[in-house]
């Protein structure tokens, strides 16, 4: 092989790695894109909910026949809307990571303006005084999550699979690693 076609080789590998070099920063941008606009898309959704979670998936039957187990519930939070009993609310307790999703029971109105409310799961036979932090009898406004305003059944049931079961979890994302790098350009 003469130094001519040694040269062209070379040049042609330079070639092919700058390529790759192109296409791999191509698909680190395009993910970056992907993540930002998804998370664009949340704080917008907080934005014009007012809640700072304005999708949640129901994890227990407590609110059952109203949600079941998977549901992906809507939620609004606009600060001047009055709590109402009936309402089904979406609310933080201290201590507690995972919000918990309940219908308000019952309100406690004092001369001073505040409002306090009791919950209760809809499958529940006591109120929710068990679930809230250690000495506290009701919530306050500042708990509230979110006001639930629509649901789709079962949606969010991929959520709690993953969860529930890791590898199925890693399981998915690995085919869907795979059918992204078989089906790039």
């Amino acid at each position: 092989m003469g130094l001519a076609s040694m040269l062209q080789i070379d040049e042609m590998m330079g070639d092919f790695n700058r390529m790759n070099k192109r296409q791999s920063l191509y698909q680190v941008l395009s993910f970056a894109m992907i993540v930002s606009s998804a998370l664009m898309i949340w704080k917008g959704l907080m934005v014009v909910t007012g809640s700072e979670s304005p999708i949640v998936v129901v994890l227990s039957g407590s609110m059952e026949p109203a949600f079941h187990r998977g549901d992906l519930l809507f939620l609004t939070n606009f600060k001047e809307e009055p709590v109402r009993v009936g309402e089904i609310v979406v609310f933080k307790v201290e201590g507690r990571d995972i919000p918990i999703v309940h219908r308000v029971i019952k309100l406690h109105e004092k001369e001073d303006g505040t409002v306090k409310f009791l919950t209760k799961g809809d499958n529940n036979n006591v109120d929710d005084r068990g679930l809230y932090a250690p000495g506290q009898m009701w919530l306050m406004k500042k708990d509230i999550v979110g006001r639930v305003r629509g649901f789709l059944p079962y949606v969010g049931i991929i959520t709690i699979f993953m969860n529930e079961y890791p590898r199925v979890k890693w399981a998915i994302l690995s085919v869907l690693a795979i059918f992204v790098l078989l089906h790039r350009e």
